[in-house]
């Protein structure tokens, strides 16, 4: 059994790989397999990797992909070891509730959802069937199942299935469709995915190949001459319907079964035995590859390798080259890498980081912890026979593309040009050493395409894998995996390094926040006291200023008042009595022809200017400041005698 931590690990890598949030469907899925990860993630994803392999016989291994006998684990090192691990069969056997299981079964132009417990059997599939297709069960042939062909009475919990499972039907005995529909069947063809299983008849081992409705037959037999070595001119096939009869005509409208179809392939030992066995197989569905012509025959007589012959049939299909030669930036020749790529490829590719190498490392890298992702870095290699089939079946794959993008940057490099070559194991030589470097250099072109998985460090940047192009989608997520662990556990780490280090930071910044708001606060203080002294000064000052104007008014105008006449005067006399707010009386004799005026000054050498204050008389009550200073006293009857006060005006 494997322990609690094994099964945390096998649970979180088999979520990532498979994209399931639910992680009781996944503990599900994993405890169906005895928490086997490469079985569990072949009985969920079947469709994108292909079902795995035998190194050693042409049967499909319907169930762990992973023996360790037939198998044996590779020297432990940092750059190869393996997050998968071989896990005991549980001793026990835990009861369950029955699951759900969802069909999306296909006939034709239409799509049928079923929706069934696990504890039922094909048979009641077959009757839901009847009832929406209107087709009798026996008239029916369920395709799709992943272990082949089944029994009506087979229960489905049997087959171990996949919560969502894509079948199809076929009707050999019933009429086919109208042609009016077959435009529609066949655009919608055009954008399905086949399955290809490739039999090598000589050395009775399989090939899972997947290709678009779009590809053509000439195509998928160049896939097989790169896997086989079997030149396209020298392979005998098996398998292809009667409606194969050009190697142009594109896999929608060839004939096959979709999803599935199967295929034998063999070497012709010559051409003459190859067409006697045509001619007397003629009902059998046979198919030579047409590319039989007499250059063709006579190539060895020249000295022309099979090899050479299809690298330049290749060359001369490639429209144009990943990168352009001599691109002054980085960023411009990623640019048509990627979109080079697409067309070859399709669009279900790993997203290539556009920029330079040293932008990739900024953005792997050079930020938060929490945020940083290993680099792949992908070198192409277009005269590698491995090129077509390593970017089609296994970087293509989703579960690759899924695995890249949630957890890699990915960067791209053409090395088929020598000037690019070089380019590259300059920048190489500079970022990784010249290790790193001369083994890049010194690899053969069938050792590409190369995949780089490169980790960033505190001092340098580490290469913790180098994949080479002849390997398995198996293989390749299980490195991927194993490169993910290793990183996590030093993520892991610099994460817990980073959240001291902004712990001790966050503190320093809140002393020198507070420190900071302590200087503002006293220099503010000090800064509104100078103000305000400032000011203080400022408005004494001004108040000294208009004390002495003041005075030196009042000092004018009682220099500038006649004489106070006497009593016994010959002219007539007017006595007035003024009193102040302050309760106090000014007496002074005037004469009666004095003006109003020099009253008016006399009140003001007294500190009472008539700008502020005004004179009133009480009998009758009226304003004196309001009558014309320029008349005497005894025309405004002052005379000979009155009593005023003052009163400060508003």
């Amino acid at each position: 059994m494997a322990s609690n931590m094994d099964r945390e690990m096998i649970l979180a890598d088999f979520q990532a790989c498979t994209g399931i949030e639910n992680i009781d469907e996944a503990i599900t899925l994993l405890e169906q397999n005895n928490w086997d990860l490469v079985a569990a993630i072949n009985g969920v994803i079947p469709q994108e990797n292909g079902i795995l392999q035998s190194d050693y016989g042409g049967e499909t291994i319907p169930g762990p992909a992973f023996d360790p006998a037939s198998h044996p684990a590779p020297a432990t090192t940092p750059s190869s070891s393996s997050a998968f691990r071989p896990v005991m069969p549980s001793r026990q056997i835990v009861e369950r509730q029955p699951r759900m299981l969802y069909f999306r079964v296909e006939y034709r132009d239409r799509n049928v959802d079923v929706v069934l417990e696990d504890s039922c059997t094909v048979g009641e599939i077959k009757q839901i069937l009847e009832n929406e297709l209107q087709i009798p069960v026996s008239k029916m042939l369920l395709k799709g199942w992943k272990t082949g062909d089944v029994e009506d009475s087979t229960v489905l919990k049997s087959l171990h299935l996949p919560k969502n499972n894509s079948l199809y039907v076929l009707t050999p005995d019933l009429p086919p469709p109208s042609s009016s529909s077959h435009a529609g069947a066949l655009q919608e063809s055009l954008n399905q995915n086949f399955m290809l299983i490739i039999t090598h008849r000589e050395v009775q081992r399989e090939y899972n190949l997947n290709f678009s409705g779009s590809s053509t037959i000439q195509e998928v037999k160049r896939n097989v001459y790169d896997l086989t070595s079997i030149p396209v001119r020298h392979q005998l096939w098996e398998g292809w319907p009667p409606s194969a009869t050009d190697d142009s005509m594109c896999l929608a409208e060839s004939g096959i079964s979709y999803p599935c179809h199967r295929l034998t392939v063999g070497r012709r030992s010559s051409p003459a035995q190859t067409r006697e066995q045509s001619e007397e197989q003629s009902t059998d569905v046979h198919m030579v590859s047409d590319s039989d012509g007499d250059d063709f025959e006579d190539a060895t007589e020249f000295g022309v390798d099979d090899g050479e012959v299809f690298g330049m049939a290749s060359s001369a299909l490639r429209k144009s080259p990943m990168m352009p030669e001599n691109a002054e930036n980085e960023g411009d020749a990623l640019l048509q890498f990627t979109a080079e790529f697409s067309s070859r490829y399709g669009d279900c590719h790993p997203v290539f980081f556009i920029g330079s190498l040293e932008a990739a490392f900024q953005e792997a890298f050079y930020v938060k912890a929490r945020d940083r992702k290993l680099l792949a870095i992908y070198l192409h290699h277009d005269e590698s026979v491995l090129t077509n089939v390593f970017c089609s079946q296994m970087l293509c794959a989703e579960s690759i593309v899924s695995y890249l993008s949630q957890n890699f940057i990915t960067w791209a490099w053409d090395l088929t040009k020598d000037a690019n070559r070089a380019r590259f194991l300059t920048m190489c030589n500079r970022h990784f050493g010249s290790v790193v470097a001369q083994t890049i250099r010194t690899q053969k072109t069938d050792h590409f395409p190369l995949f780089l998985i490169i980790m960033g460090k505190r001092s340098s940047n580490e290469v913790l894998n180098m994949i080479q192009g002849n390997t398995t989608v198996d293989e390749l997520m299980m490195r991927l995996m194993a490169a993910m662990e290793i990183f996590s556990a030093q993520q892991q780490e610099d994460i817990k390094d980073e959240d001291e280090r902004e712990a001790r930071e966050n503190v320093k910044r809140e002393q020198d926040e507070a420190y900071r708001l302590s200087l503002e606060a006293d220099r503010a203080k000090r800064e509104a006291h100078e103000r305000e002294m400032a000011e203080q000064f400022r408005l004494e000052q001004i108040r000294k200023e208009q004390e002495e104007e003041r005075e030196a008014i009042r000092l004018s105008l009682e220099q500038a008042l006649p004489p106070e006449p006497k009593e016994e005067n010959a002219e007539p006399v007017s006595k007035l009595r003024i009193r102040t707010p302050s309760g106090e009386f000014l007496e002074r004799r005037f004469l009666a022809s004095n003006k109003l005026q020099i009253v008016f000054d006399f009140v003001a050498s007294k500190g009472f200017p008539w700008d502020e204050f005004k004179l009133l008389s009480t009998f009758p009550r009226r304003d004196v400041t309001q009558l014309d200073p320029n008349k005497s006293l005894l025309e405004v009857k002052l005379f000979p005698q009155e009593t005023l006060f003052l009163e400060a005006k508003e």
